[in-house]
């Protein structure tokens, strides 16, 4: 990742923000926050299919995005909780895809361009390899449905079965997916120093960066999620903490936030307390040098 010269307005950071009331009310939510990029559920976070999205909902939500400056490159939508694409279990994979596929399609009506996602879990049932190979035919299946949306990969903590905490794995998936121009990957800050990334040292956090343009590639960074976390390196538990007050630490954000590789992307934040969003945004814009 070549270091550029920075420009301070390129950064664009907000948070997961609600849809209570509707999909429509998420931009607004955002811009109350003091946000620049926003992630949401385009539906249920915990149902395998979701309420449609109404034409007019959808027309709102789009009027809403334009008034308020968000367009679709910083908004960064994640799908349901109970999607695994690799999952050994037929019957769950049968829901999983087609889960999948109504998440893609709620983007497009949406103008949505990325969906974020965990990439699976093998369950202990079959080898990670078999797993890795699965997610990707899953992506496959669902992008060849679908047109306009990039289906962006989550780096985990690697916690139980879970699958992605090493960018091999992610390489991977991305290796097997046929249209290499959908898909991309977000780096989730807590996720990726659990799983053993020493993102909070300086060499440590070059190498890890180093590492990713050198085993996935740059150009597939679509948006990061960033948390403080409140476990230990390679700890492999996921547990977020507001920013500055976990073991990845001020100095970290600081960093990250004055990095020109991470221009142009949604930096969304998934930390545990939603009222200090507001403040935490602003914390993170006002340690942006000049």
């Amino acid at each position: 990742m070549e270091l550029q010269k920075y420009n301070p307005m390129t950064k664009y950071i907000g948070a997961h923000v609600s849809v209570a009331g509707g999909v429509d009310k998420a931009p607004l939510e955002a811009a109350r926050i003091g946000a620049k990029a926003f992630a949401l559920f385009t539906g249920s976070s915990a149902r395998w299919h979701s309420k449609e999205i109404s034409p007019e909902m959808a027309e709102r939500f789009k009027e809403n995005c334009h008034i308020n400056g968000f367009s679709p490159s910083v908004i960064l939508p994640h799908d349901n909780f109970l999607i695994n694409l690799g999952s050994p279990d037929p019957d769950k994979l049968a829901l999983s895809r087609q889960s999948f596929l109504e998440e893609l399609q709620r983007c497009e009506q949406l103008g949505l361009t990325m969906l974020n996602f965990h990439p699976g879990s093998h369950l202990n049932k079959f080898s990670a390899e078999e797993c890795l190979d699965r997610i990707a035919e899953s992506i496959n299946i669902s992008l060849e449905k679908t047109s306009g949306v990039t289906a962006v990969l989550e780096s985990t903590a690697g916690q139980g079965s879970n699958l992605g905490w090493k960018f091999e794995h992610l390489a991977h998936i991305i290796s097997k997916v046929e249209d290499k121009s959908r898909i991309g990957v977000c780096i989730d800050t807590c996720h990726t120093h659990s799983a053993g990334y020493d993102l909070p040292d300086a060499e440590g956090y070059d190498k890890t960066w180093r590492e990713f343009d050198e085993v996935i590639g740059a150009n597939y960074l679509k948006g990061m999620h960033i948390n403080d976390n409140k476990r230990t390196l390679g700890s492999h538990i996921d547990r977020h903490e507001s920013i500055g007050k976990g073991n990845l630490g001020e100095d970290f954000f600081i960093r990250l936030v004055n990095d020109p590789r991470f221009d142009n992307i949604p930096l969304i934040l998934e930390t545990p307390d939603p009222d200090h969003w507001p403040e935490e945004i602003k914390w993170l814009y006002s340690h942006i040098k000049d």
